[in-house]
């Protein structure tokens, strides 16, 4: 008698994992800083790293307006730029990327400590932590608001942040050139770092019993921003030394975590340039 069939429950089922599905690839993992050129582009973001002596060049790509627009930062440098078409320039980013005309290669930036921030002068303004904040766009506009107010620096995680070049580079406006950014492995360490550097750590949330507004920012101060709807993690909360915010009266009590940087730097410039 022939063997029978084996029954469909009992038969062994494929691996339906990603992994084992054709034409499917994991997305590559992120790499860390420093592992490969970081990737600028449009008009002020490329501008900035031009001036900036501290930036190391390897290719720039523009159309022949960009170049127009750029002539003298590229005067400045003595490089010159390969001459592309946008379309050469949507293959290499992405139709949907707004470049301006304009892509450069560069290295890294030197990533300084937190001794090196600690470092700068008393009347070098907050420094800034965020805590996952992962949108490359806000970072942009939190790192734009550093250099408007003069902040001593921005601190993130290496995980759970942006990488420092494409859209965020963009958003800052060329504010990347002019901030320096400290990335470290664990927040809730560097809070205590800066604490033993001689830092007051103010986390900004939307329910603490104490105002922003009451802050004489007369010591070192560093200012922690949580990601947008889940704020500040329990860790770092209790990492700070009090929690603050921002007094507000009108039908919304929570902003946006770029504004809610703005307006603490410019409160922090105010009570400096007061004092």
């Amino acid at each position: 008698m022939k063997p029978t069939a084996p029954r469909r429950s009992d038969a062994p089922r494929p691996n339906k994992s990603r992994k084992s599905r054709p034409g499917r690839h994991p997305s590559p993992p992120r790499p860390e800083p420093g592992d490969g050129p970081v990737l600028l582009h449009g008009v002020h973001a490329v501008e900035a790293a031009l001036l900036n002596r501290e930036r190391k060049i390897l290719r720039l790509m523009m159309t022949e307006n960009a170049e127009n627009r750029l002539k003298d930062a590229l005067t400045v440098r003595q490089l010159a730029a390969e001459r592309v078409l946008p379309r050469d320039l949507d293959r290499r980013l992405g139709p949907d990327t707004v470049h301006q005309g304009v892509l450069a290669e560069a290295e890294p930036l030197e990533e300084p400590t937190l001794a090196d921030l600690a470092a700068k002068g008393e009347e070098a303004g907050p420094l800034v932590l965020l805590d996952h904040v992962t949108d490359p766009h806000n970072v942009g506009a939190i790192l734009r608001s550093c250099a408007v107010f003069g902040a001593r620096g921005l601190v993130m995680t290496r995980r759970h942040s942006p990488p420092l070049d494409g859209t965020l580079a963009k958003s800052a406006s060329g504010a990347l050139e002019h901030v320096p950014v400290a990335l470290v492995q664990n927040l809730a360490r560097a809070l205590a770092e800066l604490k033993e550097l001689g830092f007051v750590t103010l986390g900004l949330d939307d329910g603490a019993e104490h105002l922003i507004e009451e802050e004489t920012f007369t010591a070192r101060v560093a200012l922690v921003l949580g990601a947008e709807g889940k704020g500040l993690r329990e860790l770092t909360r209790t990492s700070c030394h009090r929690l603050v915010r921002i007094a507000t009266q009108g039908p919304i009590a929570s902003l946006n975590v770029s504004n809610a940087a703005a307006i603490a730097l410019h409160l922090a410039a105010w009570r400096r340039r007061s004092s």
